[in-house]
């Protein structure tokens, strides 16, 4: 894209490059930033309990995580998955596979960590959501969207195509692990429900967590927790961290 891109890295207690860690990308809502998982107590925690690498990249105030078709200065698909990863893995003691790297996010965030996740299976093993936008379609107006894929009236396509509960269908049997976590007040508890309903018909094993909360940080800074130890029993399973 052309520009300098803020990225938190938070490493955990006693890193040390002699040994290679798992990385888990956490990825923002729409209107934060990089900034805001680093404020987390328990992303901080998670990352030291777990002895894990946490990569908070900046994915502008409205990007969604895609590679926008109408404006080519957002390619936050390209960025993320792509040169956001292979400069870490240069630049720290990585597992550079994908039995070594997951992602998860809030809300945009969260639509951001399972679509690129989708995408890239050759990239994340893992893939969280805290109160995804997991439907796109139910929300035409909101958001930045329509900047971002061109209006859903003039371009249906385009909603269709990278909306992640229409891409359920590219996860190979086996693969990707998935955690979804919705509040049952929050105004995407309902898309979420449906992601749950459509991943059981499909027979793709994932771990749903739903309870009271709203679209807010106090859901997100408790959801977070289950997020990490979702993925450090990932790495455990995969048997990363021997490698």
């Amino acid at each position: 894209m052309k520009k300098n891109i803020k990225t938190a890295v938070i490493l955990p207690d006693g890193y040390a490059k002699t040994r290679n860690y798992p990385v888990v990308y956490l990825l923002h809502g729409y209107s934060g930033s990089y900034a805001y998982w680093a404020g987390v107590k328990g992303a901080l925690e998670g990352a030291d309990r777990y002895q894990m690498i946490l990569v908070c990249p900046d994915g502008g105030y409205g990007s969604w995580y895609w590679d926008s078709p109408v404006d080519p200065s957002f390619k936050y698909e390209t960025f993320v998955a792509g040169e956001l990863v292979s400069w870490v893995d240069k630049n720290y003691a990585t597992i550079p596979t994908s039995k070594g790297r997951g992602i998860a996010g809030l809300s945009m965030g969260g639509h951001g960590a399972l679509y690129l996740a989708i995408r890239h299976p050759d990239i994340f093993g893992a893939a969280g959501s805290m109160s995804g936008g997991v439907d796109i379609r139910p929300f035409p107006n909101n958001w930045d969207m329509a900047k971002r894929l061109g209006r859903y009236a003039q371009y249906p396509e385009r909603w269709e195509k990278n909306t992640v509960i229409n891409m359920l269908h590219l996860i190979e049997p086996q693969t990707l692990r998935i955690i979804i976590d919705c509040g049952t007040e929050d105004f995407f508890y309902k898309v979420n429900e449906e992601l749950h309903q459509a991943l059981l018909l499909r027979n793709i094993p994932h771990d749903y967590i739903t309870r009271p909360g709203a679209h807010n940080s106090a859901y997100w800074q408790n959801a977070i927790r289950y997020q990490l130890l979702f993925m450090d029993r990932f790495f455990s399973e995969t048997d990363t961290k021997t490698k």
